[in-house]
C-alpha cells in the first residue's frame, strides 16, 4: 500500500533534463546540483540513478558525507566549503572538492597538513556580493591557495550570478566580463553558469555548468516554464480526496470561516497540508488537479488538510488522486498563484511527504 502523500520522482524525466542540458552546453561538464534534498527528490537516490553526469555539487559537508557513505564515488564539489579545520582532512581523505570564498577558509588550509593535497575552487564575487572575494582581494588570496601544499594545483574558479533569472538585467553579462578579466590567462577550470545562466547566457557555460533547478525540470525564470527549454518536470506531488461533502450556498470551510460558497457545490478534503510542506498562505483559487481537470482551492490551509471547490456537477470519489503540482500542473504555476517561487516549494517538502523514485 503506497503512502500519501507521495512526491513521485519521474527518473526517466531525470535522465531526458540531463540530455537536454548537455544539448544546451555540448562543451562543458555537468555539474548536478544535489543540495537540499535533490531540492526535494530524494539526496541519495538522485546521485544513485545520475551517472551520466559529471559530478554533483551540494551545499554542505553533511550531505557529502551522505553521499560518500551510500557507496556513491563521483566527483563532489562543497558550495560552501567548510568552516572548521578539521573538516579538511575528511575532504582530503574522501576526495571531494571544497569552494574557497572566504579568508578564513584560506588561513584554515594554511593551519593544517594533509596527507594529500585537495581540489581546490577559489570564488570570485563578481557582483552578488554574497559569497566570494572581490576583485582587489582576488590575487592575494589567490597566491596564497597557489603556494599551499595542501592546495592540488591548478585552482580552479567559479562565480555566481545575482540576476540571470532576469535577462533583460545586464548585471549579468558584467559579471561574465568581469570573471573573465580576473581569471585570464590562469590555468585551472572555470565555472560561471547556475540553471538561469545555462539558459540564458551561452557565453557562461565554460568548463563547468552548474544543473539545479533546471536538471528537475522546473524554470529558474520568472513567468517561464521549463517546457520551454525541453525540459520535464520530474516530481509529481500527489495525494488523495479522503472527503467528498454536499456544500450550501453561503456556508463557509475551514479555519477563520474566510470563505464562503456563492452556490451550491460539492467540497473535496484532500489529505495534505503545512505539515507536509504545502504553503498555508496558499490562497483560494490556488489550482489543485483532479481528474483531468483543476479545481481551486477555498479556504486556508490547514496542518494536514485543504479544501478544493470540485462543483455541484462532480463525480469525484474518496480515493481519487490529487495532484498538488507535476506535469498536468506545473509548479511555477502553481508558485505563481502563492507568490513564492518554484524552488521554495520543492524544498520545503517535510519527512512525512514519501519520496517514490520511479
Amino acid at each position: 500500500m503506497k503512502v500519501f502523500p507521495r512526491a513521485q520522482i519521474d527518473i526517466t524525466a531525470l535522465h531526458h533534463n540531463v540530455l537536454q542540458l548537455q544539448k544546451i552546453a555540448p562543451h562543458s561538464k555537468l555539474m548536478a546540483v544535489v543540495k537540499a534534498n535533490a531540492y526535494g527528490h530524494g539526496l541519495t537516490s538522485i546521485c544513485k540513478h545520475l551517472t551520466e553526469v559529471d559530478g554533483f555539487g551540494l551545499a554542505r559537508l553533511e550531505e557529502a558525507m551522505q553521499v560518500r557513505a551510500a557507496g556513491v564515488g563521483a566527483h563532489l564539489l562543497l558550495l560552501e566549503g567548510v568552516f572548521r579545520s578539521s573538516d579538511l582532512y575528511y575532504l582530503a581523505s574522501h576526495n571531494i572538492d571544497t569552494v574557497v570564498h572566504h579568508q578564513s577558509q584560506v588561513d584554515m588550509l594554511e593551519e593544517v597538513t594533509l596527507a594529500k593535497p585537495i581540489n581546490v575552487w577559489i570564488k570570485i564575487d563578481t557582483g552578488m556580493h554574497r559569497l566570494g572575494f572581490l576583485a582587489e582581494e582576488f590575487n592575494d588570496a589567490y597566491q596564497r591557495l597557489l603556494n599551499n601544499p595542501n592546495v592540488a594545483k591548478p585552482i580552479n574558479f567559479m562565480t555566481h550570478f545575482g540576476c540571470a533569472d532576469d535577462q533583460a538585467n545586464p548585471v549579468t553579462l558584467q559579471q561574465i566580463q568581469r570573471f573573465n578579466e580576473l581569471t585570464q590567462g590562469l590555468e585551472g577550470q572555470r565555472t560561471l553558469a547556475n540553471s538561469a545562466g545555462i539558459l540564458g547566457y551561452q557565453d557562461a557555460h565554460q568548463d563547468w555548468i552548474r544543473a539545479g533547478i533546471a536538471l528537475y525540470g522546473v524554470s529558474p525564470i520568472e513567468g517561464d516554464r521549463a517546457t520551454n527549454h525541453g525540459l520535464q518536470p520530474a516530481m509529481r506531488l500527489i495525494s488523495k480526496l479522503i472527503a467528498v461533502r454536499d456544500h450550501k450556498a453561503g456556508e463557509p470551510v475551514g479555519y477563520g470561516g474566510s470563505w464562503r460558497s456563492e452556490q451550491d457545490t460539492k467540497l473535496g478534503v484532500v489529505a495534505i497540508g503545512y505539515g507536509d510542506g504545502y504553503p498555508r498562505n496558499a490562497p483560494t483559487g490556488t489550482p489543485v488537479y483532479i481528474n483531468g481537470r483543476r479545481v481551486p482551492i477555498v479556504g486556508r490551509v490547514s496542518m494536514d488538510m485543504l479544501s478544493v471547490d470540485l462543483g455541484a456537477d462532480s463525480i469525484d470519489k474518496v480515493g481519487d488522486d490529487a495532484i498538488l503540482w507535476g506535469p498536468e500542473l506545473p509548479v511555477e504555476e502553481v508558485a505563481e498563484y502563492i507568490g513564492t517561487i518554484s524552488y521554495e516549494l520543492v524544498t520545503k517538502l517535510t519527512p512525512r511527504v514519501m519520496v517514490d523514485c520511479e
